[in-house]
């Protein structure tokens, strides 16, 4: 039997179970792309498994839904157009550090500068 965990995620609105121990294939300060839609961003939290509402996992088509078993990501994300906050699934992101750093309004607040590709986080904002 797997030994599973228990967290309040404030944007679901509820309890999420998950396995102690999951897998995470890119760390906070990365800079990751999604790999169908064209936008990048760097992550700034990582949730074991899927941790948001069912009314918006429910609005991805049933099609390309990913599973909730799975690491998302949170990013400060920006694509052609804009800049936000963005909740992947780890099947949908690449790693793009290769491309630089990220040009969103919210990345100095978090991280320190870019540096051998990636950002790190600010003193004080780590545990």
């Amino acid at each position: 039997m797997m030994d599973r965990a228990h967290f309040f995620s404030a944007t679901a609105g509820r309890t999420i179970e998950a396995p102690r121990h999951a897998r995470a294939r890119f760390a906070i300060g990365e800079v990751v792309r999604h790999r169908v839609f064209d936008f990048r961003g760097v992550v700034f939290d990582i949730d074991p498994v899927f941790a948001n509402s069912d009314e918006w996992y429910e609005a991805i088509p049933a099609a390309v839904r990913p599973h909730k078993d799975q690491p998302f990501y949170h990013l400060l994300a920006e694509n052609g157009d804009s800049s936000y906050v963005a909740y992947v699934s780890q099947q949908n992101l690449l790693g793009d550090a290769e491309n630089g750093p990220v040009d969103h309004p919210q990345v100095p607040e978090l991280f320190d500068d870019f540096a051998d590709g990636r950002y790190k986080l600010r003193r004080g904002l780590t545990h």
